[in-house]
């Protein structure tokens, strides 16, 4: 059970228990005491304390008990609801030992309390017989409603965790058998192209003639191809030769960027929380593919990465001083693609436009589940 922040549901539950129990201490009969006010405030606290059980469900459970067995001793013959209330929040989170526990001086602290009330009763009064057994049904009901649901989570989780891992290995598979095929089919073509026009280039210098543009333009895209190529099975096995990167790497893409006499700052925003694994590893491909990009087209001196985390997202944007102007937006290439389909995957989004004084930005937002 997730322990996130105080919500609305958390308030308008406890609002509701703390409404019946005021209710029910309004509406009972009971000798007139000075305790009177202090078995309101009880009532009243022993409800709104729930709003915390997802928080601290151990402390929640300490304060409604011993507001039960406060507002017993005070004369009022509400119900322990909220103590009910706590048992299933306890048991949900999964504090089996502390609530047995508690649920256990609870059950034997409401008769005592029940008996030096100002009502005055001899403890057959204040519990006839069948009463405790009815507490004890109730408490058990509450706790098995909590275990429930918790290993019912558990199990969603657990089969959650099943189909990502084997969604992840049909992905790996996939990408390696794409990898073998690329580099049996295109590796051998491009490299019988790229050897000839070389051959090509060669013969005609040495022949002392002038060698044809459209030469030189085969051999440059040949040699161009075959970067392409081998970066492109470089990717597709990286995740088969080494750990996964992520955002602990980004600080090596950048130094990595800046031997190359890019100017590249890294600045990072927010306070860090742990992701996802696809989010943590698609942030590390969005930045390499940018920078990238920013080698290999942009003609850029300077770029910026920014990594801002969120509440609810992880906020990556990348900017060069770059060649591109909002007049000639380059045509998105396969880095861009892929950028775009892993974003799209997690549910992100991402904005990729040349900016207004100049340069290029790619912008992703990729949501973070922090929900309970």
């Amino acid at each position: 059970m997730g322990r996130g922040r105080v919500g609305v549901r958390d308030w308008a539950i406890a609002g509701g228990v703390a409404s019946v129990l005021l209710f029910v201490g309004l509406s009972g009969d009971r000798p007139g005491t000075d305790l009177d006010l202090l078995g309101y405030v009880l009532l009243a606290g022993g409800g709104l304390s729930l709003a915390a059980s997802r928080r601290a469900p151990g402390l929640v459970l300490a304060v409604t008990g011993s507001c039960a067995v406060g507002y017993q001793a005070a004369g009022f013959e509400a119900p322990a609801v909220a103590f009910l209330f706590a048992v299933y929040a306890a048991m949900r989170a999964g504090q089996r030992i502390v609530t047995v526990a508690a649920s256990v001086v609870v059950l034997a602290a409401l008769p005592l309390a029940a008996v030096i009330s100002p009502h005055g009763w001899t403890m057959g009064e204040a519990y006839p017989r069948g009463t405790g057994v009815l507490e004890l049904g109730w408490l058990f009901a509450a706790g098995a409603a909590g275990e429930a649901l918790r290993q019912a989570e558990r199990r969603a989780a657990e089969a959650e965790r099943t189909r990502e891992e084997t969604a992840r290995r049909r992905a790996d598979e996939e990408r390696l058998h794409i990898a073998r095929e690329l580099h049996d089919s295109l590796t051998h073509q491009i490299s019988v192209v790229k050897v000839q026009a070389e051959v090509a280039v060669h013969l005609a210098r040495k022949r002392g003639e002038q060698v044809p543009e459209s030469l030189l333009a085969i051999r440059e895209a040949g040699r161009e191809a075959a970067r392409e190529l081998r970066a492109t099975l470089e990717a597709l096995r990286d995740d088969d030769k080494s750990p996964p990167h992520g955002l602990d790497n980004v600080p090596e893409l950048v130094e990595r960027a800046r031997t190359t006499g890019l100017d590249a700052t890294l600045t990072i925003e927010g306070r860090r929380h742990d992701v996802p694994t696809a989010v943590d590893r698609t942030a590390y491909r969005i930045v390499q593919e940018s920078l990238t990009n920013i080698a290999r087209h942009a003609a850029a001196t300077t770029a910026s990465i920014r990594i801002d985390h969120r509440p609810d997202a992880l906020v990556i944007q990348v900017d060069d001083d770059g060649k591109a102007t909002p007049d000639t937006a380059p045509v998105p290439g396969t880095g861009l693609l892929g950028m775009r389909e892993r974003v799209t995957a997690l549910g992100g989004r991402l904005q990729t436009a040349p900016r207004s004084e100049g340069g290029f930005t790619v912008q992703a937002e990729l949501p973070v589940d922090r929900t309970s």
